[in-house]
């Protein structure tokens, strides 16, 4: 089971450029909003029609610009999932599931296994407004899930719920996912949600892809500004290569040594919150910051720092027994080399 996309349409704002492959793992696209994840998605599934390219699935080709081949979308054999889930308003909850196996001998045997799999049962007679945001969700699946598709695309699913009903669908999607052999393609901007259902990921920045990474390590060791972004990271400067293994931070307005003999091909640095220390006083790759602000959670504190360029860092830190911090107080903080994410465009 395998996808292989490579496609390129012009969006206007930019030009949608994106290559990936998964052979049966859930992948994530991740991006901010407007970088073409959605519409990559409606690229396979037929909806909208790539510039230029090639999609292939299971050996299939679905789209393939130089070929002329388009199939149209309900030949592709691909579930989609929208964001707002698109229920038929007017039908009941089997009438929405059976409108996805229309046509099919044993129709009615697989709508009723669909919603008994999906935990759906006993609600057959309901329409899509007498159910939660949860039950609707299902009803979506289960309508595509009926026709037995050969790969899955699912659209910032849980865009629409809060927070505790998030956390409980995202333990039955993930149920749901591992029953399916196929190919799923998952859209996202949060790094939580790809971090429990995806085993791979690939970023979008801009319309471009920037290739594929298991979540873990992307997440741990982000190579590229975009990554490092979503992955969490704030902490990031403009470089410029000093000679000697050391560069300048330029928006931090401090000189660091890296321990490498080369930067060649490197334009920023990103370091993780956690990985900020207080250190006595000056020393190499320690400078001076002043705390700028003091933001309290249940379990830690987030340190906002002023460094010597007037840029802001965020630094996370435990204090057990209340802050000994206090907004003004000039910090020596201290970055381990080992801690530097050297990061490309």
């Amino acid at each position: 089971m395998s996808l292989f996309v490579d496609i390129e349409k012009d969006l206007g704002r930019f030009r949608l450029d994106v290559d990936f492959e998964t052979d049966g793992a859930v992948l994530a696209l991740l991006g901010s909003s407007g970088c073409g994840k959605s519409m990559t998605l409606k690229c396979i599934a037929g909806i909208e029609k790539p510039d230029a390219g090639k999609i292939v699935l299971n050996g299939r080709t679905l789209f393939d610009s130089e070929k002329r081949i388009n199939l149209p979308p309900q030949k592709r054999k691909v579930g989609y999932l929208f964001q707002q889930y698109a229920l038929f308003p007017n039908m009941t909850v089997y009438q929405n599931v059976y409108a996805g196996a229309r046509g099919k001998p044993d129709a009615d045997k697989r709508v009723r296994e669909r919603l008994q799999s999906l935990h759906l049962s006993g609600l057959e007679d309901k329409h899509p407004s007498q159910l939660s945001g949860g039950q609707q969700q299902r009803v979506a699946l289960a309508r595509i899930l009926v026709n037995e598709p050969e790969a899955l695309l699912l659209d910032e699913p849980f865009s629409a719920l809060d927070s505790f009903l998030r956390w409980e669908l995202e333990l039955e999607l993930a149920d749901t996912l591992s029953r399916f052999s196929g190919p799923v393609v998952f859209v996202s901007h949060s790094r939580e949600e790809v971090y429990s259902l995806c085993e791979d990921v690939c970023v979008l920045s801009s319309g471009r892809s920037q290739g594929r990474h298991k979540v873990k390590t992307l997440f741990s060791r982000p190579h590229t500004r975009a990554a490092c972004l979503l992955s969490g990271c704030k902490n990031i400067t403009a470089i410029r290569d000093l000679g000697s293994g050391r560069l300048a931070a330029e928006d931090w307005g401090v000189e660091l040594s890296t321990g490498r003999k080369s930067l060649a091909g490197y334009d920023g640095l990103g370091v993780k919150s956690r990985h900020l220390r207080i250190a006595e006083g000056p020393g190499e790759n320690t400078f001076p910051c002043a705390v700028a602000r003091l933001v309290e959670d249940e379990r830690r504190y987030t340190v906002v720092l002023r460094t010597p360029g007037g840029a802001i860092l965020n630094m996370t830190t435990d204090f057990s027994h209340g802050s000994p911090l206090s907004v003004g107080q000039t910090l020596f903080i201290h970055i381990d080399p080992s801690n530097f994410l050297m990061l490309t465009e």
